[in-house]
């Protein structure tokens, strides 16, 4: 799919400005723009809350060359090495420090990568600034932590409902753009449901934009399909239960995990809760370096299927 085609690339803000984002942070980031010296940063934060939007929007600002890799699919030392060392190695056409934006870091090997990147940070220092982010900003080594400034995503519970009312202006302004029939109650619930990921949000509305309209169906609740899971999970029935992760690869892993234990008491027997939480846990930290989602789901499934006792 062209990324012109995708919401996500073609309304990407290109500003620190239009941004959603907390003012603080966006007056942290204009800043470094305003004194033309983003210095290396690790940007920590939740999946789609704009970490890379905001790297991207300084460099562009500041109109300096960048690259942008990401470390879940490019994380080997040799490619890694090789296209920072061909991109930093070399003189910017604009005169000016270049940048490498190294987009969720957190996946990178402890190690072996990420120290090979601590390497590589002091060895082209001089012509060559670093932006990483990442999810999970204990994933990261120390000798990378000391070498960023660490600015993490946070929104408070005062600026959620400016920052959702944001969000679903620009929304609207998308859907028009598009042609795209909505109902508010339907953007504003979906808004509710994922934020703060704001990528969640448009590729969720652009999926179902597909025939024209946006509306109610758009807030099918998935807990009753939960209960057809479960059900399968509860008479050993592998292959019902690898059908339903199948059909539902829409709902994230995390959502998916966070939905068995909110409601543990209901389809948990006391003594097995324990070893549910313990079983999602590890499987959720797994997600995030996995390569295939649906393989790990049906694993954890099936772990729960055979080690859980369901009321």
């Amino acid at each position: 799919m062209s990324k012109d085609f995708l919401w996500v690339e073609k309304y990407r803000p290109s500003t620190i400005d239009d941004t959603v984002l907390p003012q603080q942070l966006k007056e942290t980031f204009q800043q470094f723009i305003d004194q033309e010296n983003v210095p290396n940063l690790l940007l920590s934060g939740g999946p789609g809350v704009g970490k890379t939007t905001v790297a991207r929007a300084m460099c562009e600002q500041l109109n300096v060359d960048y690259i942008v890799i990401n470390g879940s699919m490019n994380g080997n030392i040799d490619t890694l090495r090789t296209e920072i060392k061909d991109f930093a190695s070399t003189v910017s056409f604009m005169g000016s420090r270049k940048y490498v934006i190294l987009d969720e870091a957190d996946y990178l090997n402890p190690q072996s990568t990420q120290p090979a990147l601590r390497n590589f940070m002091e060895e082209f220092s001089a012509n060559c600034g670093f932006i990483l982010t990442c999810n999970f900003k204990n994933r990261i080594i120390e000798p990378l932590h000391s070498r960023c400034g660490v600015i993490e995503f946070k929104i408070s519970k005062q600026d959620k409902p400016r920052l959702a009312q944001q969000l679903y202006k620009r929304i609207k302004t998308i859907l028009s753009n598009e042609s795209i029939q909505y109902d508010d109650k339907a953007v504003a619930e979906l808004i509710s449901r994922h934020f703060p990921d704001f990528r969640r949000v448009l590729n969720e509305l652009q999926r179902y934009s597909a025939v024209g309209k946006i509306d109610s169906g758009i807030l099918v609740n998935h807990d009753g399909s939960i209960d057809q899971l479960v059900n399968a999970l509860k008479n050993k029935k592998f292959t019902e239960m690898r059908k339903w992760v199948a059909q539902h690869s829409d709902l994230d892993a995390a959502e998916l995990y966070r939905k068995l234990y909110d409601n543990a008491t209901k389809y948990v027997k006391p003594q097995s809760i324990p070893q549910l939480v313990v079983t999602l846990a590890d499987y959720q930290y797994k997600s995030a370096f996995v390569a295939d989602h649906e393989i790990n789901n049906v694993a954890c499934m099936t772990e729960l299927m055979m080690e859980i006792e369901w009321v």
